[in-house]
């Protein structure tokens, strides 16, 4: 996979020392076409995910495009159960400026 490109300036002292987490490996794989993280997908959001002691944060700067409008938001996401054929998931979106929750969600995957 080609690097990708750098954070945007609002993230980058947040992220400098976070390891990033790559869910395409090559191209044309699994997420490769994913709106939200696909590299491939050229209208979609091109979110990363960086690992923490907590689970990951994504920085997520929402295109014009689509609202709201250019506000760097950070994005939490927490594994909170693993079971023997599933997991259960924990995630929140927030203003970066700001600590505002704007959404939170749960999900179990199979």
């Amino acid at each position: 996979m080609p690097r990708p490109e750098p954070l945007p300036e609002v993230f980058r002292v947040r992220f400098a020392y976070l390891e990033e987490q790559f869910l395409t490996k090559e191209p044309g794989d699994l997420f490769a076409q994913c709106f939200g993280c696909g590299p491939e997908n050229l209208i979609g959001l091109r979110m990363r995910c960086f690992k923490t002691d907590e689970g990951v944060l994504s920085p997520i700067l929402v295109p014009r495009r689509y609202v709201p409008l250019e506000t760097p938001i950070l994005g939490r996401g927490r594994l909170t159960a693993r079971h023997d054929r599933y997991v259960d998931v924990q995630g929140s979106l927030e203003e970066l400026a700001t600590s505002r929750v704007l959404a939170r969600a749960r999900g179990r995957f199979f």
